[in-house]
């Protein structure tokens, strides 16, 4: 009988192993202090938020169409951030510290049911592509200001910014690619 990598292995603790696997194992928990350090940072984004958010309500009436636009676009870059260190915090910690055990809580994530290394990674390049984005649409609103003396980016600059979200694109596309081989490759090796 063979157990498949995702099957639960019974818990036999800590005091089971040796001393060199246990101290191994137990290294994990090294990860803690990033991980709170981490919702640290996640608090400083909702302060930025809130900043933000307040910037365009006294500007409501005063701002243009694409100064508001621009400020909404920061909001979401803001959100999608947040929402990048939240994948990072509970997925990585899911993954490669302890479990959080949310089986049954009604506010658990659809996605943290099924995370794993592999998912995490590809949900992070995702998370990376869409704030690449939401960047890469607020120069090309101050595109039309290039070449004026006051403009925030050259020519040369927008055109880097989209080289390098081309290559986030491409970069992400081989993360799923290689992935969906190694599944594949997984899923035939597999005794049925």
């Amino acid at each position: 009988m063979s157990m498949a990598a995702d099957d639960a292995i019974p818990p036999r603790g800590l005091s089971g192993l040796r001393p060199l696997p246990q101290l191994i194992f137990s290294s994990r928990w090294l990860q803690l202090p990033l991980y709170l350090g981490l919702i640290v940072a996640q608090g400083v984004y909702v302060v930025l938020f809130m900043k933000e958010l307040w910037h365009l309500i006294l500007g409501a009436m005063n701002f243009s169409e694409q100064e508001i636009m621009l400020v909404v676009l920061a909001l979401i870059d803001v959100v999608m951030i947040s929402n990048l260190l939240i994948m990072v915090i509970v997925g990585g910690y899911e993954t490669f510290v302890s479990r959080l055990e949310l089986e049954r809580h009604p506010d658990q994530p659809e996605w943290l049911s099924h995370v794993n290394a592999s998912v995490l990674k590809i949900k992070l390049a995702m998370a990376i592509i869409g704030i690449s984005s939401i960047h890469l649409l607020r120069v090309f609103i101050y595109a039309g200001s290039l070449g004026k003396p006051d403009a925030p980016y050259t020519e040369t600059g927008v055109m880097w910014q989209a080289l390098i979200h081309g290559l986030f694109v491409l970069s992400a596309i081989g993360i799923a690619l290689v992935e969906h081989v190694s599944q594949a490759a997984y899923a035939k090796a597999r005794p049925h």
